[in-house]
């Protein structure tokens, strides 16, 4: 049974439409050959994503999203996804977003790192933004 949480840890943050949005990260998933079995997100502040960042990859940067990927099959997604909803609405002002947009673009890009994309390399950073507009196009 695939289960996709949308938890708010110290911050105000509540997701519209939450089975929409579950619905369409099962979509994503699906056309992807995958499954889920749990994926959580946590809606955070930039300073507790900033000490998840320091303390578990030793960065001390601000970032919008870290992913922790906990399954050991490839084809059954199960993670984490902390994303600092402070750096998604700074985001989408810096590039002329809708915050809703921004949001569902973080989110997505987790579960493709899920799914075992990566965005590294110049060429998988481009194969990453293909398969986030491929995804966005399909929310419903």
């Amino acid at each position: 049974m695939a289960i996709v949480h949308f938890i708010s840890n110290k911050i105000k943050f509540k997701l519209k439409n939450p089975r929409k949005v579950s619905a369409w990260i099962k979509d994503v998933v699906q056309q992807e050959g995958a499954s889920i079995q749990e994926i959580n997100y946590v809606f955070c502040t930039d300073a507790y994503l900033l000490a998840i960042n320091a303390g578990f990859l030793n960065h001390n940067s601000f970032t919008d999203i870290i992913t922790f990927n906990y399954s050991e099959n490839p084809s059954v997604i199960e993670g984490e996804m902390y994303i600092s909803i402070d750096r998604v609405k700074e985001n989408a002002n810096k590039f002329h977003e809708q915050f809703e947009d921004e949001l569902s673009r973080v989110m997505i890009h987790g579960v493709l790192h899920l799914l075992g994309y990566n965005d590294k390399r110049p060429d998988e950073k481009t194969l990453m933004r293909k398969k986030e507009e491929a995804c966005l196009s399909l929310r419903k």
